[in-house]
């Protein structure tokens, strides 16, 4: 803590009667001058009195604001299950509690179902917050109209003519399944290794059908606090209730639907309890309308039986990485848009490329196309191809095929 300057001698006049004026009028402005330099020293303590008065006065309403913060009880995040003439039934977040608790006349007017509240201690109701869009914003992606058509995607004619009887006719031909006599099926799960096209198919059949194309990654379900994983599930589910007709694409969803274990962590307990509520939400299925669900995983193996089940998932469909024929076609796609020369020989790329997936084959092309940039030209050649080749083989050489982990 900083101290103030002590203050100066108070000058003193004592003018001895013997003087003449001349000595008289000397010792007069000697004294004038030692007083205005008291007068300066004092206007300098007090200006540095004054600053320490206002860093004072701040230092006390910052202290005043956090004695009141520690006098004020905490809040507690809750949302509106229900309203009635007794009150309102509110889960608070994070335990999942329901409550009955009254409601003051100032906010009943106000409340609905499904609101988001703050709650003290004692469950009453403080404020109503504002609409939760955060969550959702960030761990769901939506697209009204995805740019991908069933062109796009080469050597995938069976896997995808099962993926559209699944989802693209129950939502574009329901009447087919009326006059039949049969439930469409609920659920269509997509399962290979990566970079095969399991979520292009998937955009491919939203923009198809004008269905919104929401998608979701199984390990964005995976949330820190009890309760909401859960919660996310609810809200990805109702959201394609309200942008219907919807697509909804859960990829990784091994991260939610694991083999469950005899593991008593709080963590390993969430991730189960996250995925009761998606099985719980897939049951309800047929009731959501022109609802359809597509998920995708590479570890097949991993999945437990509960999600595997008919009625859950009524298509178990396996995007194998490309054949011959398929990676050529793959190739053609990718370049369409590329200015390559004629002689490109699509047919020894793909015999070379025996190990590349979908996704691999679009890198081997852009690649390309990066190689013929360096050089300073407009066209790609063979040659550029073959270099990318070299470029993208060298970075996998120590990665174990995809049926290292199948087994």
């Amino acid at each position: 803590m900083s101290h103030s300057p002590s203050l100066p001698d108070r000058p003193t006049l004592d003018l001895d009667p013997e003087l003449g004026p001349s000595e008289r009028l000397s010792a007069l402005k000697k004294h004038y001058a030692e007083i205005l330099d008291v007068h300066e020293q004092l206007s300098k303590h007090l200006e540095t009195i004054q600053e320490r008065r206002a860093d004072l006065r701040e230092e006390a309403d910052q202290l005043q604001r956090e004695n009141e913060t520690l006098k004020t009880a905490s809040l507690y995040v809750a949302t509106i299950e229900d309203l009635s003439d007794d009150g309102a039934v509110i889960k608070q977040h994070g335990n999942n509690q329901e409550v009955l608790t009254d409601v003051s006349p100032r906010l009943r007017e106000r409340l609905e179902a499904g609101d988001r509240v703050a709650i003290n201690d004692s469950f009453a109701i403080q404020t109503i917050l504002d609409v939760e869009t955060d969550a959702r914003a960030q761990a769901m992606q939506v697209e009204e109209s995805p740019a991908v058509c069933y062109d796009d995607i080469g050597g995938l004619t069976e896997e995808l003519r099962d993926v559209r009887e699944t989802v693209e006719d129950p939502l574009v031909n329901p009447e087919q399944f009326a006059a039949v006599g049969i439930e469409p099926p609920s659920g269509v799960l997509l399962y290979g290794p990566p970079g095969t096209g399991k979520t292009m198919m998937a955009k491919a059949v939203a923009n198809e059908t004008d269905a919104t194309f929401i998608k979701m990654a199984g390990s964005e379900l995976v949330r820190k606090f009890i309760g909401e994983g859960s919660r996310l599930v609810r809200d990805l589910f109702e959201l394609a209730e309200k942008k219907e007709p919807a697509i909804i694409f859960i990829d990784e969803i091994d991260a939610i639907a694991a083999k469950r274990t005899d593991s008593k962590t709080s963590g390993d307990a969430e991730v189960q309890r996250t995925m009761m509520q998606l099985l719980s939400e897939m049951d309800g299925f047929e009731t959501r309308g022109n609802v359809r669900i597509i998920a995708a995983t590479n570890r097949f193996d991993m999945l437990d039986r509960a999600i595997l089940r008919p009625g859950r998932f009524d298509r178990l469909i396996d995007v194998p990485s490309p054949d011959q024929t398929a990676r050529e076609k793959i190739l053609s796609i990718h370049t369409r848009e590329m200015n390559v020369v004629e002689s490109i020989d699509f047919e020894r790329l793909a015999a070379r490329t025996e190990s590349f997936s979908g996704a691999q084959l679009a890198s081997l092309t852009t690649e390309a196309g990066m190689f013929a940039i360096r050089d300073e030209r407009d066209t790609v050649r063979m040659a550029d191809f073959e270099d990318a080749y070299e470029k993208l083989a060298g970075t996998d050489e120590d990665v174990p095929p995809y049926s290292v982990y199948i087994q």
